[in-house]
Protein backbone atom coordinates (compact mmCIF):
# COMPACT_ATOMS: atom_id res chain seq x y z
CA UNK A 1 0.00 0.00 0.00
CA UNK A 2 1.13 3.69 -1.21
CA UNK A 3 0.05 7.28 -0.88
CA UNK A 4 0.54 6.39 -4.82
CA UNK A 5 -2.01 4.60 -5.27
CA UNK A 6 -5.26 6.59 -5.47
CA UNK A 7 -3.29 8.60 -8.00
CA UNK A 8 -2.48 5.82 -9.68
CA UNK A 9 -5.94 4.95 -9.89
CA UNK A 10 -7.64 8.33 -11.50
CA UNK A 11 -4.62 7.78 -14.45
CA UNK A 12 -5.90 4.51 -15.04
CA UNK A 13 -9.36 5.61 -15.05
CA UNK A 14 -8.54 8.84 -17.07
CA UNK A 15 -6.31 6.95 -19.62
CA UNK A 16 -9.06 4.45 -20.33
CA UNK A 17 -12.12 6.98 -20.60
CA UNK A 18 -9.62 8.55 -23.40
CA UNK A 19 -9.14 5.59 -25.01
CA UNK A 20 -12.86 4.64 -24.79
CA UNK A 21 -13.74 8.04 -26.29
CA UNK A 22 -11.67 7.56 -29.12
CA UNK A 23 -12.74 3.84 -29.80
CA UNK A 24 -16.62 4.01 -29.81
CA UNK A 25 -16.01 6.08 -33.00
CA UNK A 26 -15.18 2.72 -34.40
CA UNK A 27 -16.01 0.01 -32.58
CA UNK A 28 -19.53 1.38 -31.54
CA UNK A 29 -20.69 4.16 -33.59
CA UNK A 30 -24.54 4.07 -32.81
CA UNK A 31 -23.65 4.12 -28.87
CA UNK A 32 -21.90 6.70 -29.61
CA UNK A 33 -23.37 8.94 -31.45
CA UNK A 34 -26.85 8.68 -29.04
CA UNK A 35 -24.30 9.26 -26.28
CA UNK A 36 -22.22 12.49 -28.17
CA UNK A 37 -24.50 14.70 -26.90
CA UNK A 38 -25.01 14.37 -23.29
CA UNK A 39 -21.17 12.96 -22.02
CA UNK A 40 -17.68 13.43 -23.41
CA UNK A 41 -15.45 10.52 -22.10
CA UNK A 42 -12.77 12.46 -23.59
CA UNK A 43 -13.13 15.48 -21.84
CA UNK A 44 -13.70 14.41 -18.53
CA UNK A 45 -10.18 11.72 -18.88
CA UNK A 46 -8.50 15.02 -19.95
CA UNK A 47 -9.76 17.06 -17.07
CA UNK A 48 -9.03 14.09 -14.44
CA UNK A 49 -5.27 14.06 -16.00
CA UNK A 50 -4.58 17.69 -15.65
CA UNK A 51 -6.08 17.19 -11.76
CA UNK A 52 -3.64 14.76 -11.01
CA UNK A 53 -0.58 16.47 -12.23
CA UNK A 54 -1.31 19.56 -10.85
CA UNK A 55 -1.69 17.71 -7.15
CA UNK A 56 1.64 15.68 -8.05
CA UNK A 57 4.13 18.01 -10.61
CA UNK A 58 4.95 21.22 -8.55
CA UNK A 59 5.70 18.78 -5.11
CA UNK A 60 8.20 17.04 -7.80
CA UNK A 61 9.85 20.26 -8.53
CA UNK A 62 10.00 21.86 -4.74
CA UNK A 63 10.93 18.23 -3.73
CA UNK A 64 13.70 18.38 -5.57
CA UNK A 65 14.63 21.72 -5.01
CA UNK A 66 16.47 22.07 -8.57
CA UNK A 67 14.50 22.79 -11.30
CA UNK A 68 17.73 21.20 -13.37
CA UNK A 69 16.81 17.85 -11.93
CA UNK A 70 12.99 18.86 -12.51
CA UNK A 71 13.37 19.40 -16.05
CA UNK A 72 15.76 16.62 -16.58
CA UNK A 73 13.07 14.32 -14.73
CA UNK A 74 10.13 15.56 -17.26
CA UNK A 75 12.40 14.72 -20.53
CA UNK A 76 12.98 11.22 -19.53
CA UNK A 77 9.45 10.24 -18.27
CA UNK A 78 7.84 11.92 -20.89
CA UNK A 79 10.05 12.16 -24.43
CA UNK A 80 11.16 9.03 -25.09
CA UNK A 81 8.16 7.19 -25.52
CA UNK A 82 6.72 10.67 -27.20
CA UNK A 83 9.58 10.39 -29.95
CA UNK A 84 8.55 6.92 -30.76
CA UNK A 85 4.90 7.14 -31.13
CA UNK A 86 5.41 10.76 -33.07
CA UNK A 87 7.94 8.68 -35.44
CA UNK A 88 5.43 6.21 -35.98
CA UNK A 89 2.56 8.61 -37.06
CA UNK A 90 4.17 10.23 -39.83
CA UNK A 91 5.96 7.22 -41.23
CA UNK A 92 4.67 6.33 -44.80
CA UNK A 93 3.18 3.20 -43.35
CA UNK A 94 0.38 5.37 -41.35
CA UNK A 95 0.28 8.91 -43.62
CA UNK A 96 -3.26 8.31 -44.92
CA UNK A 97 -4.51 7.10 -40.78
CA UNK A 98 -7.57 8.93 -39.81
CA UNK A 99 -6.77 11.43 -36.85
CA UNK A 100 -2.62 11.16 -37.32
CA UNK A 101 -1.07 14.13 -39.06
CA UNK A 102 -4.67 15.56 -39.45
CA UNK A 103 -3.28 18.72 -41.74
CA UNK A 104 0.14 18.53 -40.77
CA UNK A 105 1.49 18.00 -43.90
CA UNK A 106 0.62 20.94 -45.10
CA UNK A 107 3.72 22.68 -42.90
CA UNK A 108 7.27 23.37 -42.98
CA UNK A 109 9.10 20.09 -41.54
CA UNK A 110 11.23 22.19 -40.04
CA UNK A 111 8.69 24.44 -38.25
CA UNK A 112 6.64 20.97 -37.59
CA UNK A 113 9.28 19.37 -35.93
CA UNK A 114 10.67 21.95 -33.53
CA UNK A 115 6.84 22.83 -32.63
CA UNK A 116 6.58 19.11 -31.31
CA UNK A 117 10.10 19.44 -29.71
CA UNK A 118 8.89 22.32 -27.49
CA UNK A 119 5.54 20.14 -27.32
CA UNK A 120 3.95 23.16 -27.58
CA UNK A 121 2.69 23.15 -30.69
CA UNK A 122 -0.68 23.24 -29.93
CA UNK A 123 -0.30 26.67 -29.12
CA UNK A 124 2.09 27.76 -31.84
CA UNK A 125 -0.64 27.15 -34.96
CA UNK A 126 1.03 23.62 -35.47
CA UNK A 127 -1.20 20.57 -35.61
CA UNK A 128 -0.71 17.65 -33.92
CA UNK A 129 0.74 14.84 -35.09
CA UNK A 130 -1.80 12.00 -33.19
CA UNK A 131 -5.06 13.81 -31.80
CA UNK A 132 -4.32 13.38 -28.83
CA UNK A 133 -1.16 15.60 -27.71
CA UNK A 134 -3.17 18.56 -28.00
CA UNK A 135 -3.10 18.14 -24.16
CA UNK A 136 0.64 17.46 -23.81
CA UNK A 137 0.79 21.06 -24.87
CA UNK A 138 -0.94 22.44 -21.57
CA UNK A 139 1.08 20.35 -18.84
CA UNK A 140 4.17 21.96 -21.19
CA UNK A 141 2.54 25.21 -20.37
CA UNK A 142 1.69 24.19 -16.95
CA UNK A 143 5.07 23.36 -16.07
CA UNK A 144 6.71 26.36 -17.55
CA UNK A 145 4.60 28.03 -14.88
CA UNK A 146 5.30 26.14 -12.04
CA UNK A 147 8.64 27.01 -12.48
CA UNK A 148 8.46 30.75 -12.77
CA UNK A 149 6.39 30.61 -9.94
CA UNK A 150 9.63 28.36 -7.91
CA UNK A 151 12.07 30.48 -8.80
CA UNK A 152 10.16 34.28 -7.96
CA UNK A 153 9.48 32.64 -4.54
CA UNK A 154 5.53 32.34 -5.33
CA UNK A 155 5.23 28.92 -5.61
CA UNK A 156 2.92 28.69 -1.94
CA UNK A 157 0.29 30.72 -3.89
CA UNK A 158 -1.49 28.28 -5.77
CA UNK A 159 -5.31 29.23 -4.45
CA UNK A 160 -4.94 33.13 -5.77
CA UNK A 161 -3.06 31.49 -9.08
CA UNK A 162 -5.98 29.06 -9.82
CA UNK A 163 -8.80 31.45 -9.21
CA UNK A 164 -7.36 34.57 -10.79
CA UNK A 165 -6.92 31.88 -14.08
CA UNK A 166 -10.63 31.07 -13.78
CA UNK A 167 -11.33 34.72 -13.15
CA UNK A 168 -9.17 34.81 -16.39
CA UNK A 169 -11.04 32.93 -18.62
CA UNK A 170 -14.50 34.31 -17.38
CA UNK A 171 -14.09 37.57 -18.25
CA UNK A 172 -11.39 37.70 -20.27
CA UNK A 173 -11.18 34.66 -22.42
CA UNK A 174 -13.89 35.61 -24.85
CA UNK A 175 -12.33 38.66 -25.85
CA UNK A 176 -8.84 37.14 -26.59
CA UNK A 177 -8.30 36.34 -30.36
CA UNK A 178 -7.59 32.47 -31.57
CA UNK A 179 -4.46 31.75 -32.68
CA UNK A 180 -3.60 35.60 -33.37
CA UNK A 181 0.11 35.54 -33.41
CA UNK A 182 0.21 32.20 -36.02
CA UNK A 183 -2.48 34.42 -38.12
CA UNK A 184 -0.34 37.90 -38.19
CA UNK A 185 3.28 36.79 -38.05
CA UNK A 186 3.04 33.71 -39.34
CA UNK A 187 3.35 30.66 -37.81
CA UNK A 188 6.81 29.70 -38.90
CA UNK A 189 8.20 32.90 -37.33
CA UNK A 190 5.92 32.34 -34.35
CA UNK A 191 7.49 28.92 -33.76
CA UNK A 192 10.99 29.93 -34.54
CA UNK A 193 10.88 33.14 -31.80
CA UNK A 194 8.85 30.75 -29.45
CA UNK A 195 11.55 28.07 -29.84
CA UNK A 196 14.58 30.24 -29.30
CA UNK A 197 12.76 32.16 -26.59
CA UNK A 198 12.13 28.84 -24.72
CA UNK A 199 15.73 27.36 -25.73
CA UNK A 200 17.16 30.66 -23.61
CA UNK A 201 15.06 30.39 -20.83
CA UNK A 202 15.64 26.54 -20.31
CA UNK A 203 19.39 27.36 -19.92
CA UNK A 204 18.84 30.03 -17.65
CA UNK A 205 16.49 28.77 -15.41
CA UNK A 206 18.85 25.81 -14.90
CA UNK A 207 22.11 27.65 -14.60
CA UNK A 208 24.30 28.10 -11.31
CA UNK A 209 23.49 31.72 -11.01
CA UNK A 210 19.87 33.11 -8.86
CA UNK A 211 19.39 36.09 -10.97
CA UNK A 212 19.85 33.90 -14.11
CA UNK A 213 17.37 30.99 -12.77
CA UNK A 214 14.60 33.66 -12.20
CA UNK A 215 15.44 35.48 -15.58
CA UNK A 216 14.60 32.30 -17.12
CA UNK A 217 11.71 30.95 -15.37
CA UNK A 218 9.95 34.36 -15.43
CA UNK A 219 10.87 34.21 -19.05
CA UNK A 220 9.58 30.95 -19.83
CA UNK A 221 5.96 31.47 -18.08
CA UNK A 222 5.91 34.70 -20.07
CA UNK A 223 6.64 33.06 -23.31
CA UNK A 224 3.74 30.12 -22.20
CA UNK A 225 0.96 32.70 -20.83
CA UNK A 226 1.47 35.07 -24.39
CA UNK A 227 0.97 31.44 -26.52
CA UNK A 228 -2.18 30.23 -24.40
CA UNK A 229 -3.51 33.70 -24.02
CA UNK A 230 -3.72 34.85 -28.19
CA UNK A 231 -2.35 31.76 -29.80
CA UNK A 232 -4.28 28.99 -28.92
CA UNK A 233 -5.96 26.28 -30.78
CA UNK A 234 -8.82 26.10 -28.82
CA UNK A 235 -9.89 29.32 -27.68
CA UNK A 236 -8.36 31.13 -24.99
CA UNK A 237 -10.95 30.90 -22.51
CA UNK A 238 -10.78 26.93 -22.25
CA UNK A 239 -7.16 26.99 -22.28
CA UNK A 240 -7.09 29.60 -19.33
CA UNK A 241 -9.78 27.42 -17.32
CA UNK A 242 -8.05 24.20 -18.05
CA UNK A 243 -5.14 25.57 -16.48
CA UNK A 244 -7.22 27.42 -13.48
CA UNK A 245 -7.92 23.44 -13.16
CA UNK A 246 -4.56 21.93 -12.81
CA UNK A 247 -3.65 24.50 -10.53
CA UNK A 248 -6.92 23.73 -8.41
CA UNK A 249 -5.13 20.21 -8.21
CA UNK A 250 -2.11 22.02 -6.29
CA UNK A 251 -4.17 23.61 -4.00
CA UNK A 252 -5.65 20.71 -2.21
CA UNK A 253 -2.18 19.27 -2.51
CA UNK A 254 -1.62 22.40 -0.14
CA UNK A 255 -4.04 22.26 1.91
CA UNK A 256 -3.74 18.59 2.90
CA UNK A 257 0.00 19.23 3.71
CA UNK A 258 -0.89 22.01 5.56
CA UNK A 259 0.96 24.64 3.45
CA UNK A 260 -2.64 26.89 3.25
CA UNK A 261 -5.81 26.82 5.28
CA UNK A 262 -8.23 24.15 4.41
CA UNK A 263 -11.26 26.97 3.95
CA UNK A 264 -8.64 28.58 1.57
CA UNK A 265 -8.16 26.30 -0.69
CA UNK A 266 -11.87 25.29 -0.60
CA UNK A 267 -12.93 28.94 -1.44
CA UNK A 268 -10.41 28.89 -4.42
CA UNK A 269 -11.86 25.58 -5.95
CA UNK A 270 -15.54 26.81 -5.64
CA UNK A 271 -14.17 29.66 -7.78
CA UNK A 272 -12.29 27.38 -10.14
CA UNK A 273 -15.84 25.47 -10.93
CA UNK A 274 -18.02 28.21 -10.87
CA UNK A 275 -15.92 30.35 -13.37
CA UNK A 276 -14.86 27.25 -15.27
CA UNK A 277 -18.95 26.31 -15.89
CA UNK A 278 -19.71 30.52 -16.44
CA UNK A 279 -17.55 30.38 -18.74
CA UNK A 280 -18.41 27.90 -20.72
CA UNK A 281 -21.61 28.46 -20.92
CA UNK A 282 -20.78 32.14 -21.62
CA UNK A 283 -18.60 31.89 -24.54
CA UNK A 284 -19.58 29.39 -26.32
CA UNK A 285 -22.68 31.40 -27.28
CA UNK A 286 -26.18 30.72 -27.81
CA UNK A 287 -27.49 27.75 -29.85
CA UNK A 288 -24.78 25.92 -28.12
CA UNK A 289 -26.46 24.19 -26.05
CA UNK A 290 -24.79 20.88 -26.86
CA UNK A 291 -21.24 22.25 -26.02
CA UNK A 292 -22.55 23.69 -22.80
CA UNK A 293 -23.60 20.57 -21.81
CA UNK A 294 -20.71 18.47 -22.59
CA UNK A 295 -18.33 20.82 -21.43
CA UNK A 296 -20.37 21.44 -18.03
CA UNK A 297 -20.87 17.85 -17.50
CA UNK A 298 -17.19 17.15 -17.96
CA UNK A 299 -15.97 19.60 -15.08
CA UNK A 300 -18.51 18.44 -12.65
CA UNK A 301 -18.24 14.85 -12.88
CA UNK A 302 -13.76 15.40 -13.33
CA UNK A 303 -14.41 17.61 -9.70
CA UNK A 304 -16.53 14.24 -8.32
CA UNK A 305 -13.73 12.01 -9.16
CA UNK A 306 -11.15 13.42 -8.33
CA UNK A 307 -12.44 14.52 -4.71
CA UNK A 308 -14.05 10.83 -4.56
CA UNK A 309 -10.40 9.23 -5.00
CA UNK A 310 -8.82 11.88 -2.34
CA UNK A 311 -11.39 11.05 0.14
CA UNK A 312 -10.34 7.38 -0.39
CA UNK A 313 -6.47 8.05 -0.63
CA UNK A 314 -5.91 6.12 2.48
CA UNK A 315 -7.57 2.94 1.09
CA UNK A 316 -6.08 -0.21 -1.00
CA UNK A 317 -6.69 0.63 -4.22
CA UNK A 318 -7.01 -2.97 -6.99
CA UNK A 319 -4.01 -3.65 -8.24
CA UNK A 320 -5.69 -3.73 -11.31
CA UNK A 321 -6.17 -0.47 -11.28
CA UNK A 322 -3.38 0.94 -9.83
CA UNK A 323 -1.49 -1.04 -12.94
CA UNK A 324 -3.57 0.59 -15.47
CA UNK A 325 -2.30 3.97 -13.80
CA UNK A 326 1.04 2.57 -14.21
CA UNK A 327 0.75 2.36 -18.05
CA UNK A 328 -1.97 5.03 -18.45
CA UNK A 329 0.71 7.20 -20.39
CA UNK A 330 1.55 3.98 -22.90
CA UNK A 331 -2.26 3.88 -23.16
CA UNK A 332 -2.92 7.82 -23.86
CA UNK A 333 0.00 7.44 -26.75
CA UNK A 334 -0.74 4.18 -28.30
CA UNK A 335 -4.32 3.93 -29.04
CA UNK A 336 -4.59 6.27 -31.81
CA UNK A 337 -1.46 4.36 -33.41
CA UNK A 338 -3.61 1.08 -32.74
CA UNK A 339 -7.22 2.35 -34.14
CA UNK A 340 -5.75 4.25 -37.38
CA UNK A 341 -4.19 0.44 -38.26
CA UNK A 342 -7.39 -1.01 -37.30
CA UNK A 343 -9.22 1.20 -39.37
CA UNK A 344 -6.89 1.97 -42.16
CA UNK A 345 -5.71 -1.84 -42.72
CA UNK A 346 -7.67 -4.46 -41.11
CA UNK A 347 -11.05 -3.19 -41.79
CA UNK A 348 -12.29 -2.77 -38.48
CA UNK A 349 -15.35 0.18 -38.24
CA UNK A 350 -18.66 1.44 -39.53
CA UNK A 351 -20.30 -1.07 -37.07
CA UNK A 352 -20.96 -1.79 -33.28
CA UNK A 353 -18.41 -4.55 -32.45
CA UNK A 354 -18.49 -5.85 -28.98
CA UNK A 355 -15.75 -8.71 -29.87
CA UNK A 356 -13.53 -5.95 -32.12
CA UNK A 357 -13.68 -3.52 -28.85
CA UNK A 358 -12.80 -6.01 -26.34
CA UNK A 359 -9.68 -7.26 -28.64
CA UNK A 360 -8.35 -3.63 -29.36
CA UNK A 361 -8.65 -2.90 -25.22
CA UNK A 362 -6.54 -6.31 -24.84
CA UNK A 363 -3.64 -5.47 -27.44
CA UNK A 364 -3.73 -2.04 -26.38
CA UNK A 365 -2.97 -2.90 -22.64
CA UNK A 366 -0.40 -5.18 -24.01
CA UNK A 367 1.37 -2.99 -25.83
CA UNK A 368 1.05 -0.44 -23.43
CA UNK A 369 2.58 -3.06 -20.71
CA UNK A 370 5.41 -4.14 -23.00
CA UNK A 371 6.06 0.02 -23.74
CA UNK A 372 6.16 0.74 -20.21
CA UNK A 373 8.52 -1.89 -19.32
CA UNK A 374 11.13 -1.33 -21.99
CA UNK A 375 10.92 2.22 -23.03
CA UNK A 376 8.68 4.47 -20.02
CA UNK A 377 10.73 2.48 -17.03
CA UNK A 378 14.68 2.35 -18.63
CA UNK A 379 14.44 5.93 -19.51
CA UNK A 380 13.07 6.70 -16.15
CA UNK A 381 15.73 4.83 -14.74
CA UNK A 382 18.28 7.12 -16.65
CA UNK A 383 17.23 10.35 -15.70
CA UNK A 384 16.97 9.39 -12.26
CA UNK A 385 20.94 8.54 -12.61
CA UNK A 386 21.24 12.06 -14.33
CA UNK A 387 19.84 13.71 -11.46
CA UNK A 388 21.63 11.82 -8.40
CA UNK A 389 18.94 9.19 -8.02
CA UNK A 390 17.01 11.55 -5.72
CA UNK A 391 12.96 10.56 -6.26
CA UNK A 392 10.79 13.27 -8.13
CA UNK A 393 7.88 12.98 -5.30
CA UNK A 394 7.68 13.56 -1.67
CA UNK A 395 9.08 11.05 1.31
CA UNK A 396 5.65 10.27 1.98
CA UNK A 397 4.76 9.38 -1.53
CA UNK A 398 7.72 6.87 -2.19
CA UNK A 399 6.41 3.60 -3.29
CA UNK A 400 8.16 0.29 -1.85
CA UNK A 401 9.04 -1.93 -3.93
CA UNK A 402 8.60 -1.08 -7.53
CA UNK A 403 8.62 2.60 -8.54
CA UNK A 404 6.08 3.92 -10.23
CA UNK A 405 6.24 6.96 -12.68
CA UNK A 406 4.58 10.20 -12.21
CA UNK A 407 1.89 11.57 -14.37
CA UNK A 408 3.53 13.15 -17.94
CA UNK A 409 0.14 14.09 -19.35
CA UNK A 410 -2.82 12.86 -21.09
CA UNK A 411 -5.87 13.64 -23.41
CA UNK A 412 -7.92 12.91 -25.98
CA UNK A 413 -10.15 14.89 -28.40
CA UNK A 414 -9.70 14.86 -31.87
CA UNK A 415 -8.51 18.13 -33.55
CA UNK A 416 -10.71 21.09 -33.96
Amino acid sequence: MTRLGWLDALRGLAALAVALHHAGYVYFPTVHARTADWFDPGTFGVLVFFLVSGYIVPASLERRGSVRGFWIGRFFRIYPLLAVVGLLAVTPFLLGARGLRAGLEQYDPVTAVVAHVTMLQDVMGVPNAINVLWTLSYEMVFYLLIVALFVTGGHRRSAPVAAGLAAAALLAGGLLPTALLSRSAGTGPVTAVAALALLAALAAAMSGRRAARVAGGVLGGAVAALLVAVNGRVEAWEGLAMLAVMFTGTVVYRAEHGQIRRRTAGAAAAVVCLCALTAGAWHTGPGSGRDQLLWSGSVLLAALTFAMAWLLRDRTFPRWATGLGTVSYSVYLVHPLLLAVAVQFLGFGGRDDLPGLLLFLAVLLAVSWASQRWIEAPAQRLGRRLTGGRSGAPAEWRPTGRRLPLPGGVGGRPPQ
